[in-house]
């Protein structure tokens, strides 16, 4: 196994490649040079794409403009800038940070000028001094289990394990019924919350279940579920779990 923390290049060419024209799911906790060091555009892992990001850092510097906030972040790994974009009449919406804390950051990937940024989808002042070495334990988790599940043959392209931090986007929702969903999502959303197993529940169990569901129909609602941050994939694209 390579113990290079956040070394890319025991990614295959061809794996890599094949994994560049799929769309990413979930979200996986990283440090920052592991997104520095990825390839352009993406956000993976041995192959694995994955649509966003979760990084613990220092936060060294914030610039504000009329349009964003910049945040230069640093973790034991790197440094790099994060934007925070503002919406007309937002600059008292934006997030409270002071300098020389810890913050917690969900977001995505973007090179401006030969560097990778991080555009911000979401970002927390980190309260507990343990969430910084949980969230080191979380990053080589994912990174191993990613390599884990490279090396015995899985496919590349999707993200082969989630994390639990996902659930901070849904902290207020209750753990029953989730606003915004439908009868027939929230039937697919408890069916897949009510799985117990580590792989989640799998694409064909859940045609089983809803076999009045047409196929398309039920691939709009697990898609529409991802997208809101209810549920995400897990061992493949096929596999399910709920982030709640």
């Amino acid at each position: 196994m390579n113990d290079s923390f956040g070394d890319f290049n025991a990614t295959q060419t061809a794996t890599a490649g094949a994994a560049s024209n799929q769309k990413g799911e979930g979200i996986v906790p990283l440090v920052i040079k592991q997104i520095v060091d990825a390839p352009e555009g993406n956000i993976e892992l041995f192959g694995m794409q994955y649509a966003m990001a979760c990084v613990v850092a220092i936060v060294r510097n914030i610039e504000t403009s009329s349009t964003k906030i910049t945040y230069t972040l640093e973790d034991h790994s790197g440094r790099m800038d994060a934007h925070y974009w503002l919406e007309e009449g937002d600059a008292l919406k934006a997030p409270e940070v002071m300098l020389n804390n810890y913050v917690k950051v969900y977001g995505t990937t973007r090179s401006q000028g030969g560097q990778k940024t991080l555009m911000v989808f979401k970002l927390l002042p980190v309260l507990d001094p343990n969430e910084v070495c949980t969230h080191l334990l979380e990053a080589l988790n994912a990174r191993y289990r990613a390599e884990d599940y490279q090396n015995k043959g899985g496919s590349s392209g999707v993200a082969p394990s989630g994390t639990g931090s996902i659930s901070d986007f849904t902290a207020s929702q209750s753990s029953a019924i989730v606003s915004g969903l439908d009868p027939k999502q929230q039937a697919v959303f408890q069916a897949i919350k009510s799985n117990v197993s580590e792989e989640g529940i799998s694409r064909k169990e859940l045609k089983a279940k809803f076999s009045h569901i047409s196929d398309s129909e039920l691939t709009n609602i697990v898609d529409f579920m991802i997208s809101e941050g209810h549920i995400y994939s897990s061992i493949d694209a096929d596999h399910f779990i709920c982030t709640m």
